[in-house]
């Protein structure tokens, strides 16, 4: 009976498409004998065989995909193998001067190494370009609001413009947020309302502080946008990051924030708005800068791996630049500078050059074993905000006082 490798793999197309690709490239360069079984989970589904039964460590995978959300905890729980011996014997070409160090530095632990970059693609405005320099919508917009029609700098130029693409009747809406309450881009989306207004989440000595004005103000705005149907669809409580990158690329939504993946995907043959489409720095408050958010998703071997070389050897295959370079054409993020410069991609998708200046006002979540904690009340505090009229302010004093003992 045929070996196999077991990768769990977070659900998304392009991510089985290219996992499978890369393996069989792998097989036809060094005529391993080993086979693949891809399991392609939902959020919660992967957390739950990873992390609740096991699966890390009891052999159940070998290879997994792993956020940077989870990093801390699967490293101090010894669920990874360290890859450094490996990578001593078998370097990876490039690493990690290859790479933005922002996407390195997250599965480092002193000279320990718990995983290597596959899946990136930092927060950005994506937006239907098409619509942007649309004439009649450009004259319409300037008779209204007596300005020119331009891609969003301010978060007070994002609802307006939002509010002028929503045509229900046409079934278009200005804008979309990703709301389900799965501790992700609800999240993520406050992050970013808090640093672009110019807020933090913690003081300098690592102490949670959720009560600011600047938090207020994010969770105000987020209640807003997803509250009103003049700028976003109905039931955004059930829509993930997935399914909001789907209603982007359907023609149904004329901009966003949300991963550049997802810019990526529309530039694949078949989608709608293929060729549409563009990319901008995420918007801020007033008197505030731009912020994005970067986080990663990197292939790690399982502790309990019953082929830990075979399943380094196969990581290592992926992030080589050809292997890279095929996350990108199959519709993921390649994570090496080589693939953001190479002319096939950028071919492809017109837009790639420009990770590495998103790159450069990118920032990451500390990697802490507290952080699963934190995320969590502020997803229960996005959810209050959600579902009552309950003063922004009350909600954060609350989420602020279960907050209190942690330290990031």
């Amino acid at each position: 009976m045929m070996d196999t490798l077991r990768v769990a793999v977070r659900r998304f197309e392009p991510f089985e498409r290219a996992i499978q690709r890369q393996f069989d490239a792998y097989v036809a360069v060094t005529g391993s004998r080993m086979g693949l079984d891809i399991a392609s989970l939902d959020l919660n589904p992967l957390v739950d065989t990873l992390f609740t039964r096991g699966g890390l460590t009891d052999g159940t995978w070998d290879v997994a995909f792993i956020v940077t959300d989870w990093l801390a905890e699967a490293i101090d729980e010894g669920a990874l193998l360290d890859l450094s011996p490996y990578l001593a014997e078998e370097p990876i070409p490039g690493y990690p001067e290859g790479w933005a160090p922002t996407l390195t530095r997250p599965q480092r632990d002193g000279d320990a190494v718990f995983g290597i970059p596959y899946h990136d693609g930092p927060e950005c405005l994506i937006y239907r370009a098409d619509l942007f320099h649309d004439p009649s919508e450009r004259a319409a917009f300037t008779e209204r609001h007596g300005r020119p029609l331009t891609v969003p700098r301010t978060w007070a130029e994002f609802e307006e413009v939002a509010r002028h693409f929503t045509r229900p009747d046409e079934g278009r809406y200005g804008t979309v947020f990703a709301a389900f309450p799965d501790g992700h881009n609800s999240v993520y989306d406050f992050c970013l309302q808090l640093w672009s207004r110019g807020g933090e989440l913690s003081d300098g000595m690592g102490a949670i502080r959720l009560d600011t004005a600047e938090a207020a103000e994010a969770l105000d705005f987020l209640r807003r946008m997803l509250a009103d149907r003049r700028v976003t669809p109905a039931g955004l409580q059930a829509i993930d990051s997935v399914k909001s990158g789907d209603l982007f690329a359907s023609g149904s939504i004329a901009m966003m924030v949300n991963w550049f993946g997802f810019a990526a995907v529309c530039e694949q043959p078949g989608c709608p708005v293929k060729g549409k489409v563009g990319v901008a720095p995420v918007p801020a408050g007033t008197g505030a800068t731009s912020a994005s958010l970067v986080v990663t998703w990197s292939l790690a071997v399982a502790a309990g791996s019953r082929h830990p070389r075979e399943a380094y050897r196969f990581i290592r295959a992926c992030a080589t630049p050809m292997g890279d370079k095929i996350t990108a054409l199959e519709g993921g993020i390649g994570c090496r500078r080589s693939t953001w410069e190479d002319a096939e991609v950028n071919d492809q998708i017109p837009f790639y050059r420009q990770l590495g200046a998103l790159h450069e006002v990118a920032r990451e979540l500390p990697r802490s074993r507290s952080l699963p904690a934190l995320i969590q009340m502020i997803d229960t505090a996005i959810q209050a905000a959600i579902g009552t009229a309950e003063p922004s302010a009350d909600i954060l004093s609350r989420a602020q006082a279960t907050a209190a003992t942690i330290r990031l």
